[in-house]
């Protein structure tokens, strides 16, 4: 059994973020052949060109832990119909500067948590966008938007078998999607203009 290294990327930074106690939920579901790594996006400065030459030691780390991983968990709250700022400071610094992005052809999933019916709905569907830009490989099928009211108790705990089996289920086709973009790697040969990031100044 293969063990595979997935960063774990979580956009809610707030001390009692609902999106931090969703994961720690779920991943207790997860398979053994996944071990999981966090980071605190929180820690990275404001992107600026002015220094992406030059990055304090939060970035570089940042920049590491993206290269080293086996799969990239996204887990995102929704504002606004779209994912927070901090996130996308974080998916930035991973792209630059132009043409040495850390992300090109790296495995991902993307979930996230919201009191919400829709359930993380927009923001994920506009992360997505970034994501496929950024040329990372994300995991179609199952979407996975959880509404926290129906799904967690007071505890931060699953209610439930349904919510049990879907994140079962997603767990186990991220092992399967993982496997699969390991051995079809010749799919990764084209190559986006991005090379992971866009020209556009800032």
């Amino acid at each position: 059994m293969k063990k595979r290294n997935i960063l774990v990327v979580i956009g809610g930074i707030s001390r009692d973020s609902l999106n931090k106690k969703f994961f720690n939920a779920i991943k207790g579901l997860a398979p053994e052949e996944l071990s999981f790594e966090e980071f605190d996006i929180s820690t990275l400065p404001y992107f600026s060109q002015d220094i992406e030459n030059d990055p304090p030691d939060a970035v570089i780390e940042w920049k590491d832990r993206i290269r080293e991983a086996d799969g990239i968990l996204f887990v995102t709250p929704e504002y606004n119909r779209s994912f927070p700022g901090v996130l996308k400071n974080s998916i930035d610094w991973g792209s630059r500067p132009y043409g040495e992005s850390v992300w090109d052809k790296k495995p991902a999933a993307v979930t996230g948590a919201s009191p919400s019916g829709v359930g993380t709905f927009g923001a994920q569907h506009h992360l997505r966008q970034c994501l496929a830009y950024l040329n990372l490989f994300v995991m179609g099928q199952p979407e996975l938007y959880f509404n926290s009211n129906k799904g967690l108790d007071e505890k931060g705990e699953l209610k439930g078998e349904k919510p049990r089996e879907l994140i079962t289920e997603f767990w186990e086709r991220f092992v399967e999607f993982l496997d699969r973009v390991s051995t079809q790697s010749p799919l990764a040969s084209h190559k986006t203009p991005s090379e992971g990031a866009s020209r556009n100044q800032h």
